[in-house]
């Protein structure tokens, strides 16, 4: 008798995504969301069309090398405030996630933002969550196709002006506007708004929680922040176990657990899970679920808090609020914010001491010292000048370390906010006044009108054989 073949048996490495229609849910965690999506869509959209001293306040000028922020003028030079800023950031997020969780990821990210902002537009346009699921089922007709139109051409129009905006932050956004308005953006802008507005369109139209789910890496990494005491979005199963409604029988009350298994939390998810299953990785901590049993505990009689902010020592322990709040301050916490505040305060230390000018000296390389008409030697440099401010200045040049060494060219330059020169200078040295070979010199730079702004650099000054 023959053996029967083995049966193959496929297995998928991808989960076949499922739409999810979340429910709109209203209550105090739904308006916080919604002011941060304003707060932040305010700034976003706002500050590329503030001005300050005649040019943009915010600009990341890549052709010129230009950061200006509020006043404050960046150059390749000053990337060290840049990586400052990114850890301090950095920082920021790894105390907020050890206090509260993923409340970043639920209510400032602008993945959720974007999400949210989306769902509003096709709550508009195709209805409420019945609605949309109905719509999906039915064949395609005139109707759909129309509601379904509208809705993507909404989406379109906030990711190309999402696009257009983040484009704006790089060049000058008025400029931008009026040769998109005569539809003549330059080559790389009409590509960088269409990458963008592509790329808002495809993340919160269509990929939303799969974004979350698999792409950010911040879901899966964030357990190493987390400890039993972090606030994070919990089911209470001590308080809501068994689940279903109460019932009454012959002998009296046969009272189940507050649960009463309407699935609300899990229909108001926008990332499709169930809290009551525990702490999940794609939990976005966005508190939706919160709102929503808040809600049904209010209609059937019973105390809010079976979905709430908790951590996992307060669950096991019964605490109340008061004990949570005590285990805020454990030292996870303590190294973190001491870490925060020193960089904080260090960063801000060195801008508020920063000097508005920067000079570098090159020597020129093709000659290296060389005697004049008049007998003195004379060496040739470049004065690279930065007046990273934003007002102009007169500067006087000076040179000093050598006896009788002076400038041979004039030594006033002129120098506009915000700009740089390269200024040429030929120094010269009276005969015998330096040894053969090198010998110290010191350039600085003043300010005519302002003497506290002033540098120095150092150069070598070559006295040939």
């Amino acid at each position: 008798m023959n053996a029967r073949a083995p049966r193959e048996a496929v297995i998928k490495m991808y989960a076949r995504r499922e739409d999810i229609h979340p429910r709109e849910v209203k209550g105090p965690f739904a308006t916080l969301r919604w002011a941060c999506v304003w707060l932040t869509q305010a700034l976003f959209y706002g500050l590329p069309w503030l001005s300050m001293h005649g040019r943009q306040a915010v600009l990341f000028d890549l052709g010129a090398r230009k950061f200006h922020l509020f006043g404050l003028v960046l150059w390749p030079q000053d990337f060290i405030y840049l990586a400052g800023l990114l850890i301090i950031s950095a920082y920021g997020l790894f105390l907020v996630t050890a206090v509260a969780g993923r409340v970043w990821c639920g209510y400032a990210c602008p993945q959720t933002v974007y999400t949210e902002i989306f769902l509003w537009i096709e709550r508009r346009i195709e209805g409420d969550r019945s609605a949309r699921i109905r719509l999906d089922r039915q064949p395609w007709t005139a109707h759909k196709l129309g509601k379904r139109g509208a809705k993507h051409l909404a989406w379109g129009a906030v990711a190309l002006w999402t696009g257009f905006t983040f484009v704006g932050y790089f060049t000058p956004i008025r400029a931008l506007g009026a040769a998109v308005a005569h539809l003549n953006p330059g080559p790389w802008e009409a590509f960088w708004i269409l990458f963008y507005g592509f790329a808002t369109y495809g993340n919160a139209g269509w990929m939303r929680e799969q974004v979350c789910k698999y792409m950010c890496p911040y879901a899966r990494f964030q357990s190493a922040m987390f400890d039993r005491d972090t606030l994070i979005v919990s089911y209470d199963a001590a308080r809501g176990e068994p689940r279903g409604a109460a019932r009454n029988s012959a002998k009296g009350s046969d009272r189940r657990g507050d649960c009463i298994d309407c699935s609300l939390c899990v229909q108001v998810c926008p990332v499709g899970i169930d809290i009551r299953d525990g702490l999940q990785y794609e939990c976005i901590g966005c508190a939706a679920c919160i709102d929503a049993c808040s809600g049904v505990m209010d209609k059937v009689g019973r105390p809010r808090g079976l979905i709430r902010y908790s951590t996992e020592n307060a669950l096991a322990g019964g605490w109340n609020a008061q004990q949570i709040r005590a285990r805020l301050l454990r030292p996870r916490t303590i190294g973190y914010g001491l870490v925060f505040v020193l960089m904080a305060a260090g960063m801000g230390t060195a801008l508020a001491l920063r000097t508005p000018l920067k000079l570098d000296v090159i020597r020129d390389r093709g000659s290296m010292g060389r005697e004049v008409d008049d007998g003195k030697i004379e060496n040739v440099y470049r004065l690279q000048l930065m007046n990273t401010g934003e007002r102009p200045h007169l500067f006087h040049v000076g040179v000093s370390g050598i006896p009788s060494a002076a400038i041979a060219d004039e030594d006033l330059v002129e120098l506009a906010g915000a700009s740089a020169r390269a200024v040429p200078v030929r120094v010269r040295i009276d005969h015998g006044a330096a040894r053969t070979g090198s010998n110290a010199l010191t350039f600085t730079v003043t300010a005519q009108d302002e003497p506290a702004l002033r540098v120095t650099e150092k150069a070598v000054f070559i006295v040939p054989r």
